[in-house]
């Protein structure tokens, strides 16, 4: 930072979990549907209804709370949050704030000036509210209650962060933990996971805090980073000016990349919270822990020294690889449909990658591997081909672009056979389409017949287009060198 001032933040991380039915009912969490088609009196709130706790949010909140290397409280309990919004039809919101199931924890980062520890407060589960819908035609809004009751954890972080950078790494991690957890797929853009940005400054070398300002709900990490640097400079520029910072919720428009003030910030007071009576307290055993413990994940950082080890991968690319869990397992199922270590990661990392950002352009959109919806039996099968010199590279690759465009899995042997794709092994076709490229290219024959190594290159590829493509290009080298020197 080129100013004398130190950035402060603290985070408030929600993610929704990926539970079949939510909290306090049996409404379905999936995401999307028609407005208010995923609601019911409980999750709605309508009077005389009694929630009822659903135990998969309990074991999925201690596993991320033992990943977050929280405390597990034994005796927690939920709270009602008063307030009314119009997306909260039952003007409380069911949450914890007295006993919340996990505290005192910490998250290790990696940044550009070291590792990190950035410490936890703590971590409660609570119920989603629904959303508004604002009309593009006038000034109606409308609310879906749709999210009512979607399970959440929302992790508070202490005020620990000094950079966007930080922040950055912070939600990453997490992102990467839950994903390895199974307890949430931490998709941003359709909002499972969000975060508020707490954040104050102070003259560096001071350590006083500062006023802090909110900015609620921002929903990819890209923006908050741009939140963060819009915000830093807003209370930088207020300061120098000689005025102040208002404690208070903002909004932030990525579009025009500014916040606007929302309201005056609550504090818990504001709220009147009070004991849920409609849920008994839970009491959570150490058996209970231990088991949860039993049944954690291969985190990413052990998998990739797995693959360093066991498949003989760069640093590089493992790290790539379990960046996504799914995709670090979809990479092992490759190797047992067949594939190579080698080759699997290089489609993946390479070719897949080249694929899925090319139809990100053509749709106007992005792309992540879950979205590809890949059959790892398929691709296997696919790189089998290719990597055998059965089917050449780039047919290959325009075979994995139609297995990601398709809405069914792709037969690859049945596509290959019906357009054509197998390469010929034809060496009678293939020695006269040499000798045919030789005769005609009389300058790039004496060039590597003078030391010009790579002049080889240019009669393959002579020779590919001349047989469009269907045969084995070591092949076509092989004979070529064959009879250059003769």
């Amino acid at each position: 930072m080129s100013r004398n001032w130190e950035m402060v933040i603290g985070l408030e991380v929600h993610v929704e979990l990926s539970t079949k039915s939510k909290i306090f009912c049996s409404c379905t969490t999936q995401f999307g549907g028609e407005p208010n088609t995923h609601c019911c009196p409980v999750c709605t709130g309508m009077p005389g209804t009694l929630p009822i706790f659903n135990g998969q949010v309990l074991e999925y909140a201690v596993k991320a709370g033992l990943a977050l290397n929280c405390e597990i409280e034994r005796q927690t309990r939920f709270d009602r949050k008063n307030y009314f919004y119009p997306d909260l039809p039952k003007a409380y919101q069911i949450s914890q704030l007295y006993r919340p199931i996990a505290h005192d924890g910490y998250v290790e980062i990696e940044t550009s000036q070291g590792p990190k520890k950035i410490r936890i407060h703590e971590m409660h589960m609570e119920e989603d509210a629904g959303k508004l819908i604002h009309s593009e035609y006038g000034n109606e809004t409308y609310p879906d209650y749709n999210r009512c009751g979607v399970p959440l954890l929302e992790i508070v972080s202490e005020p620990d962060f000094r950079s966007a950078e930080e922040v950055a790494a912070y939600l990453e991690k997490i992102r990467m933990m839950f994903t390895y957890l199974g307890i949430s797929d931490c998709k941003m853009q359709e909002g499972s996971m969000r975060a508020d940005v707490n954040l104050s400054i102070r003259e560096a070398g001071t350590t006083e805090f500062g006023t802090r300002t909110e900015m609620k709900n921002i929903n990819s990490i890209s923006a908050i980073e741009r939140a963060i640097a819009g915000e830093y400079e807003r209370q930088c520029d207020l300061l120098e000016s000689g005025g102040k910072v208002t404690q208070e919720t903002r909004h932030w428009n990525d579009d025009k990349k500014m916040s606007t003030a929302m309201r005056s910030k609550e504090n818990a007071q504001d709220y009147r919270y009070f004991p849920e009576p409609d849920i008994p307290e839970i009491l959570v055993s150490e058996e209970y822990i231990d088991d949860c413990r039993s049944r954690m994940p291969e985190f990413a950082p052990d998998k990739k020294e797995r693959f360093m080890s066991e498949y003989g991968l760069s640093e590089y690319d493992a790290g790539l690889l379990v960046a996504s869990k799914p995709e670090s397992d979809f990479f092992e199922a490759l190797i047992k449909g067949g594939a190579t270590a080698k080759a699997s990661a290089n489609w993946l990392i390479v070719h897949l990658a080249s694929v899925m950002k090319k139809l990100s352009a053509d749709i106007n959109g992005t792309m992540d591997f879950e979205d590809a919806g890949l059959d790892a039996e398929q691709m296997s099968y696919l790189i089998k081909e290719v990597e055998g010199g059965k089917v050449n590279r780039q047919d290959g690759i325009d075979i994995l672009t139609e297995m990601v465009k398709s809405e069914e899995v792709l037969d690859v042997k049945e596509y290959i056979a019906s357009h054509g794709l197998e390469v010929s092994n034809d060496t009678g076709a293939l020695a006269e389409t040499v000798a045919k490229v030789i005769a005609a290219n009389e300058q790039a024959v004496s060039e590597y017949k003078s030391g010009k190594e790579k002049a080889i290159g240019f009669l393959v590829g002579a020779c590919m287009k001349e047989l469009k493509g269907k045969c084995n290009p070591g092949m076509v080298k092989e004979m070529l060198e064959a009879e250059l020197k003769k």
